[in-house]
């Protein structure tokens, strides 16, 4: 596991764009509820498709499938993810 106890670590955002029902989006929500710990640095924020800014983003980073993961502004993934892809993006942000 990659603990954020360095000096110099980077603050990152970690936002995600989900839907009512999505399975792919309660996956990711599991997964990072998980590690969120692991991740001191990283502040979650997660936006529901059917609100205004949950919109707003979907149509800013042209998410089509949910979840839309969005790293410091940056579009990740969308319509599911790859744990290892995905922490790696991370530690990439941190540093």
């Amino acid at each position: 596991a990659y603990l954020c106890i360095l000096k110099g670590v980077k603050d990152v955002v970690l936002e995600t764009v989900s839907s009512p029902g999505c399975t792919h989006c309660a996956a990711f929500e599991e997964f990072w509820h998980s590690i969120e710990k692991e991740w001191q640095n990283v502040t979650y924020k997660n936006h529901d498709i059917t609100t205004l800014e949950g919109q707003a983003l979907a149509a800013k980073h042209m998410i089509l499938a949910s979840p839309g993961i969005i790293i410091n502004g940056e579009l990740h993934a969308t319509g599911g993810f790859d744990k290892e892809k995905f922490l790696a993006a991370l530690k990439t942000a941190s540093q």
